[in-house]
């Protein structure tokens, strides 16, 4: 899925010709322990986002940064140029010449269990706050990474997403054809055929990560979805994401041995 955002740069310095001042890499704690050496590399602010977004398969300055929606490009950037240099992110210039590809090398893919288990662990013991919410993540997510390709119809569907972020109402596109998805700033100009109102950011992302059906999303006002009704009831079918979540508390819950109704898990 590309993100459009007309008046940026396609790709950052990266993979340009312009002069580049080498970074200053990790913090060293100066401590032979397993767990400063790891830190050193993976403990950088920013860092686990963009490797999750890399493992996820983004590939390109822009996909990643996509993803990281408050992340500068200048630190995107340097923390590009860090993990490189630590050999977790290969950096490949584009066959053409003009930017970068981004991709994780055997060390930076040995990383993912550490992803997982940092996911884990915080659906166990921290809540979705309205500072988690942001609906433009949201967004991103579901149709660069959990969109159900094969339940989308065949013919071109645009969802248009409207909500309040950073104090500002915001609108954003996701463009459906051929059973792939473009996430689009402005109108791509075929007509709405739903229309996604998000009033409240925390219900939204709790359905995105299967702490809520679909349906009391709807019925708390959260979310209001108006078109026709044959998408409107398809639209939440087209999100993986949801039932992933969903799983992977009802497993979590079953390893640990803890009743459903006990945990912060429970008030999610």
């Amino acid at each position: 899925m590309n993100y459009h955002r007309p008046g940026r740069r396609s790709e950052s310095e990266l993979g340009g010709g312009g002069a580049w001042t080498e970074p200053r890499y990790m913090r060293n704690y100066g401590q032979y322990c397993p767990v400063a050496r790891g830190a050193e590399i993976f403990a950088e602010r920013w860092t686990p986002i963009i490797m999750r977004n890399v493992l996820h398969g983004c590939r390109t300055f822009n996909d990643i940064a996509a993803g990281a929606p408050g992340l500068s490009r200048a630190l995107l950037t340097r923390r590009l140029r860090e993990l490189d240099h630590a050999g977790v992110v290969k950096i490949r210039p584009k066959p053409d010449g003009h930017g970068s590809f981004y991709e994780p090398t055997p060390a930076g893919r040995a990383l993912e269990p550490v992803l997982t288990a940092l996911g884990m662990w915080a659906e166990e013991w921290t809540d979705v706050r309205p500072e988690h919410s942001d609906p433009a993540v949201v967004v991103w997510s579901w149709g660069r990474l959990h969109l159900r390709r094969e339940s989308l119809p065949d013919r071109r569907i645009v969802v248009r997403f409207e909500f309040h972020r950073r104090g500002r109402r915001e609108t954003m596109w996701l463009l459906i054809e051929q059973h792939e998805a473009e996430l689009c700033a402005f109108d791509p100009g075929f007509g709405d055929d739903l229309v996604v109102v998000v009033n409240d950011p925390v219900t939204f992302a709790r359905w995105h990560l299967g702490h809520i059906e679909w349906t009391t999303a709807l019925r708390s006002g959260g979310v209001n979805v108006t078109g026709p009704p044959d998408l409107r009831r398809a639209l939440p079918t087209w999100n993986r994401r949801p039932e992933i979540g969903a799983k992977l508390r009802a497993a979590h819950r079953a390893t640990a041995g803890r009743p459903q109704s006990s945990g912060p898990l429970a008030s999610m």
